[in-house]
């Protein structure tokens, strides 16, 4: 199975058609199940694009594509401190006891 890949314009036009096509059909899932059988692609891949295009335009509660990235990249940063701190706490240890003589105990 092979996935396709969709043009930005052409996700753009499918959104807008289920949105335009909307008050025809008595559900969302509906409109995007005839929509898809037109353009080809899965009901559920329109579906995940109407989700986002939701999300983006701040008509649904949930974090938008940039703030998941902003996230991520925070995320990733905090773990990386951590793990510098770890490391110049026990190099601080070392060289404490070093200092007083003692030998380091991992």
């Amino acid at each position: 199975m092979t996935k396709q890949k969709y043009s930005k314009e052409v996700r753009e036009r499918a959104v807008r058609m289920v949105r335009e096509h909307q008050p025809d059909h008595p559900s969302e899932w509906v409109t995007t199940q005839s929509v898809a059988a037109k353009l080809g692609c899965t009901p559920q891949t329109l579906h995940n694009w109407v989700r986002k295009a939701q999300v983006e335009a701040g008509q649904r509660e949930c974090l938008t594509v940039s703030e998941l990235d902003r996230m991520k990249t925070l995320e990733r940063e905090n773990r990386e401190l951590r793990q510098a701190n770890e490391i110049l706490r026990k190099a601080s240890a070392y060289f404490a006891e070093a200092d007083l003589g003692r030998r380091f105990k991992p």
